[in-house]
């Protein structure tokens, strides 16, 4: 008895310090933007959940696609209808790994460089990639930023040649989450 009830401290103990190498968000901010001739398109959303785990460096994060807010009612309906379907493909997501973890001090605070790589679903395609970005350590919570470009191609995102001129075929991506510890 004695034996077990060890056990089952120790088990719980561990599982206490595995999560508290976790660091969530459920309101993490994705902003996409197309510059074009005719008109720029932007979109933010606000509804991202994400998590970090600081002792392997897995990194995921999943959002759903009604949740991007554009300044137009009329971007955002063809948005959802027309171009990412997100009555059949709701969601996209990440997940992957940072790279160069060895070089990130998670005890110290400071704004460290890293790299992050895996794989990003958008509607029924997914692609390997690898970003730049950075974390910044604080006490209690770490801020991880990054800005890339994807192809919209490349996500079976396709542009009806009457608007081709309205919308660009690489869009920028901005990630900004603010992780809190577990």
């Amino acid at each position: 008895m004695k034996t077990r009830l060890v056990l089952i401290l120790s088990l719980l103990l561990l599982a206490i310090s595995l999560t508290a190498q976790n660091y969530v968000t459920r309101t993490g901010y994705i902003r996409f933007y197309s510059e074009a001739p005719l008109e720029n398109i932007e979109a933010i959303n606000r509804q991202v959940n994400s998590a970090l785990n600081i002792s392997n460096g897995e990194f995921v994060f999943r959002l759903l696609m009604r949740s991007f807010n554009f300044e137009k009612a009329l971007m955002q309906e063809h948005f959802n209808e027309n171009y990412v379907e997100s009555h059949k493909y709701p969601n996209a997501s990440f997940q992957g790994k940072i790279v160069n973890l060895n070089e990130i001090d998670f005890s110290k605070p400071g704004i460290y460089s890293t790299i992050v790589e895996g794989d990003l679903t958008i509607k029924d395609a997914t692609q390997k990639v690898k970003q730049n970005g950075t974390l910044e350590v604080k006490k209690d919570e770490i801020i991880g930023k990054s800005v890339f470009n994807i192809k919209l191609a490349d996500y079976n995102i396709a542009i009806p040649s009457a608007v081709s001129r309205n919308i660009s075929p690489e869009i920028e991506i901005t990630v900004e989450v603010l992780l809190k510890k577990m």
